[in-house]
């Protein structure tokens, strides 16, 4: 009885590790550099309606309509899109507005800055705050 024990919790162990069984915890955020950090969004809650625009033009494509990472273009992309919507439960605007800015090497996360004004990509922040 005891090998039949052994055995199912031993094939149970397996399994759960195959199938990612452990922590569902989300990856940590990198840290915000000291040029960024503590930065607030300085436009007001109405921004959301014109960083719907600029998401739809610029994002949308790789991060999906509603910011799952589900884009048409993303699917093609290793590593794929990051989930905003958890992105963003996760992280503060300075963490949105660096990122949007600066992109991430490694990823196809481009630099926005220089294609978009600090204002858009404010609106671009006060709108993925919006999704759910």
């Amino acid at each position: 009885m005891k090998k039949v024990f052994f055995v199912v919790l031993v094939l149970s162990a397996i399994v759960l590790t195959a199938c990612g069984g452990g922590s569902s915890a989300p990856a940590a955020l990198d840290p915000v550099p000291a040029e960024y950090a503590g930065a607030a969004n300085p436009l007001g809650a109405d921004a959301a309606t014109a960083g719907a625009e600029v998401f739809a033009t610029n994002c949308a494509s790789c991060h999906g309509e509603k910011g799952y990472g589900d884009g048409p273009a993303g699917a093609a992309l290793d590593p794929a899109p990051k989930n905003l919507v958890e992105v963003a439960a996760q992280a503060g605007d300075d963490y949105l507005y660096w990122r949007v800015n600066t992109g991430k090497e490694g990823t196809a996360m481009v630099a926005w800055k220089g294609v978009l004004t600090d204002e858009q990509i404010w609106q671009a922040v006060a709108y993925i705050r919006t999704l759910k």
